[in-house]
């Protein structure tokens, strides 16, 4: 079958719609290569003119700069023509010392400090400082970010965070949503338990799942998703490509989930890239595609540095996979018999 990227999927309980095929801007916040203005301009000019309508982006992607380049490419397109997304739990205060700042992740950025508060007022000025900063005042879908283990180590840190939100920040999402200034509160997940430890404390409308619902990964699929599922929520699928390794190939130097592939990582993707080159299917296309299989999945969210990785990032999109090719994939244990495929 082929895959339309363009096509529109209901999000949960948002009332919104999507494209199957959204812009995720982490990489033009330089997390991985220096992007310059230019490419990252062209990199959204061409998702827009090629059809992409869903565009998410974070204040924490390159300490604010996602947002601001993101702002200056959508904020003089009409406004009922796209979906944006963001997201709140940090506040922004310039670094006093910008050659002592600690970039965390990113390898460029604008020289911003940060504090994690999910409190009301931190909500409410995170939601109004990016408005500034993208130029844009109306955001459709606003997610929680950065809740979990990677950022917080312990139970306990992540619980009392979850105790903030649920006191106090909820509140703020809440008021957001039934004034109609969002259309949907969500959350951004990186790990197993985390939508757990979320649907046992707050009410949300979908998840934005990064990495662990990829064709490598399906860790989340029949604990978490589907107990989402049954709540009526929905999922934007980011981090689709593993950060890079289902682009790449099982290449010396590929990346996995932020770091360099192990062993193991590299194995199973092997055994993928030999399904594909039998099939004649880009493995990046079957990446791409494979999470749209889901029912309750409304888009997939890569990311491109420049115009050539968007435009490929669309003809992967409508390379047409043959149902057989899912078949030896769950034949071959690679995929379990009951994950949905497109």
């Amino acid at each position: 079958m082929t895959v339309d990227p363009f096509k529109k999927r209901a999000l949960g309980r948002t009332g919104v719609s999507v494209t199957q095929l959204g812009y995720g801007s982490a990489g033009i916040g330089q997390l991985s290569s220096l992007v310059s203005e230019e490419d990252a301009q062209a990199a959204m000019a061409t998702a827009w003119d090629a059809g992409v309508r869903f565009y998410d982006t974070s204040p924490w992607y390159g300490r604010t700069l996602s947002e601001h380049r993101m702002g200056h490419a959508l904020r003089a397109k009409p406004r009922e023509d796209y979906v944006l997304s963001t997201k709140v739990g940090r506040i922004f205060t310039p670094a006093p010392n910008r050659d002592r700042i600690d970039k965390d992740q990113w390898l460029g950025g604008l020289p911003f400090d940060h504090y994690f508060d999910y409190s009301y007022d931190a909500i409410m000025r995170s939601y109004e400082d990016s408005q500034q900063r993208l130029g844009i005042t109306k955001i459709d879908l606003l997610l929680i970010h950065d809740m979990d283990h990677f950022h917080f180590q312990t139970d306990a840190k992540v619980h009392a965070h979850m105790e903030v939100l649920f006191t106090s920040g909820m509140r703020a999402l809440e008021e957001l949503k039934s004034a109609g200034l969002i259309g949907g509160i969500g959350a951004g997940i990186n790990h197993p338990g985390t939508m757990n430890q979320f649907m046992d404390m707050v009410d949300l409308d979908f998840f934005l799942v990064a990495l662990p619902y990829t064709l490598l990964d399906q860790f989340v699929y029949h604990d978490e998703m589907a107990r989402a599922s049954e709540r009526g929520m929905g999922f934007i699928i980011g981090g689709v490509l593993n950060s890079g390794i289902l682009a790449t190939g099982a290449v010396q130097g590929a990346y996995y989930n932020y770091a360099p592939a192990t062993e193991d990582a590299l194995s199973r993707v092997r055994r993928l890239e030999a399904v594909c080159q039998r099939h004649k299917v880009p493995l990046v296309a079957a990446a791409l595609q494979f999470p749209l299989g889901h029912p309750d999945v409304a888009a997939v969210i890569p990311g491109a540095l420049n115009a050539a990785q968007q435009q490929a990032n669309v003809s992967a999109m409508q390379v047409e996979i043959p149902a057989d090719f899912w078949a030896e994939l769950k034949a071959e244990k690679i995929l379990a018999e009951d994950i949905p495929t497109p």
